[in-house]
């Protein structure tokens, strides 16, 4: 089922390989973000996955308790698969490291009317870390505190840079 997305809105969509730990991260700060500076009518946000294999998966545990202690847990998600409709519907889709971009890059050529800027979310970052950290293989939470905190330097700097403005 299509939902249909008011064409004023801004919207980036979020990519990962999983779909579970380092995009559910980011989408739920960026949307933290948002809620916070009273613009949630003025951007819809989304995340999904190259694969399949994890399509309609929660996110990674320790991702969701990362986001509870820094109070910014209060989204669904469900893991979903990138459509080429994406590259058409979002004006944004932001990758977490270079072989996202890659990825990307080679399934916006398939689609035609791709107007979607495909971008590393990394390259936000003041402090300059370009590829977002995976902490997936992690055995603690420390790799997926570092994730956070560099998404929330990201995502900052994004909306910064990107203000949404009605007119």
């Amino acid at each position: 089922m299509s939902i249909a997305i008011d064409q004023s809105i801004t919207k980036p969509l979020i990519y990962k390989y999983k779909n579970i730990c380092r995009s559910p991260i980011a989408e739920a700060v960026l949307i933290y973000l948002i809620e916070k500076q009273y613009l949630c009518t003025l951007w819809y946000v989304d995340s999904a996955a190259l694969g399949e294999g994890h399509v309609d998966s929660l996110p990674d545990p320790r991702a969701i308790q990362t986001l509870r202690k820094h109070s910014a847990a209060r989204y669904l998600h469900r893991a979903r698969q990138i459509h080429p409709s994406d590259f058409v519907k979002y004006d944004y889709i932001f990758g977490m490291d270079l072989n996202n971009i890659s990825a990307l890059k080679s399934q916006a050529k398939e689609v035609q009317n791709s107007k979607a800027k495909i971008l590393l979310l990394g390259d936000y970052d003041p402090q300059g870390e370009r590829i977002i950290r995976d902490p997936y293989n992690d055995d603690d939470l420390n790799g997926f505190e570092q994730c956070y905190q560099q998404c929330m330097r990201c995502c900052n700097a994004f909306l910064e840079q990107n203000p949404h403005t009605t007119g």
